[in-house]
């Protein structure tokens, strides 16, 4: 994994007091051109970019995908394959699979681990996971795990960041962070947060800092009870948001 390596890598790990984006994954690129391409808009405080081609590499290469992944690279933007662990019910043998065709196929440069599960008695078989994502990457690929909500401490040492909070603005502004989290530097830590009034970005952001996230996703899109996916398309606030969090922004 990225952070337990300082040479040879493709991309610096994120400033521990600079926060920056991290986008949970937008629409195939045929749907959403204009999502793909401000992702390569200079200057924009991304730290990674997921891509889920068919719930997950799909059954064979896409080149629109690839297109857009490499456009991503050549930019200087870390590409994460979007694999579903189903909450530890996938076989390990498909989320190896998974991996190896992002890789081929794509080229990316690590992994996004969705619906990751969060209980003790799932850790070693997460840490199977990552330990050969890691191998395949020859541990300079990026890993993210998807939990969502906070899970057990041990997680932590598992991977370079974990996703602690995905939900709603209205879970958001009430959550609270686990204490164990300022064992860790902030950019351990990303929170993907939707619904997001305009008129509280700057409370949303400020949240994040509170709570030690270094890494973040907001919109102002909501899921519609649950008929949409609110991170597949580009917020309606999104100069907003880049302002507020980009380069030279502090509390």
């Amino acid at each position: 994994m990225s952070h337990l390596t300082t040479a040879g890598t493709r991309f610096a790990a994120p400033a521990a007091d600079r926060m920056g984006v991290g986008v949970p994954g937008y629409a195939h690129p045929l749907v959403a051109p204009m999502e793909w391409a401000e992702l390569t808009r200079p200057g924009t405080p991304l730290h990674w970019a997921v891509l889920n081609v068919a719930n997950g590499p799909g059954a064979r290469p896409d080149p629109h995908c690839l297109e857009a992944a490499g456009r991503l690279s050549n930019a200087g933007v870390r590409v994460l394959g979007r694999i579903d662990m189903t909450y530890g019910a996938r076989p390990f043998g498909e989320i190896v699979t998974d991996a190896q065709r992002f890789l081929d196929w794509y080229r990316v440069d690590g992994f996004y681990l969705d619906r990751c599960p969060t209980g003790r008695t799932s850790l070693p078989e997460v840490r199977r996971t990552t330990s050969t994502l890691a191998a395949l990457t020859e541990d300079e690929g990026h890993l993210v795990l998807g939990h969502g909500t906070h899970p057990y401490p041990g997680y932590a040492e598992t991977a370079d960041q974990l996703v602690t909070f995905s939900g709603p603005w209205t879970d958001y502004r009430w959550s609270q962070v686990a204490e164990w989290t300022a064992d860790y530097p902030p950019e351990r830590f990303c929170h993907l947060v939707y619904g997001v009034p305009r008129m509280h970005l700057e409370e949303a952001v400020r949240i994040a800092r509170w709570q030690g996230a270094g890494t973040v996703y907001l919109t102002d899109h909501s899921d519609r009870d649950g008929q949409n996916d609110p991170f597949e398309t580009l917020p309606g606030c999104w100069d907003e948001i880049v302002s507020r969090i980009g380069p030279g922004v502090s509390e």
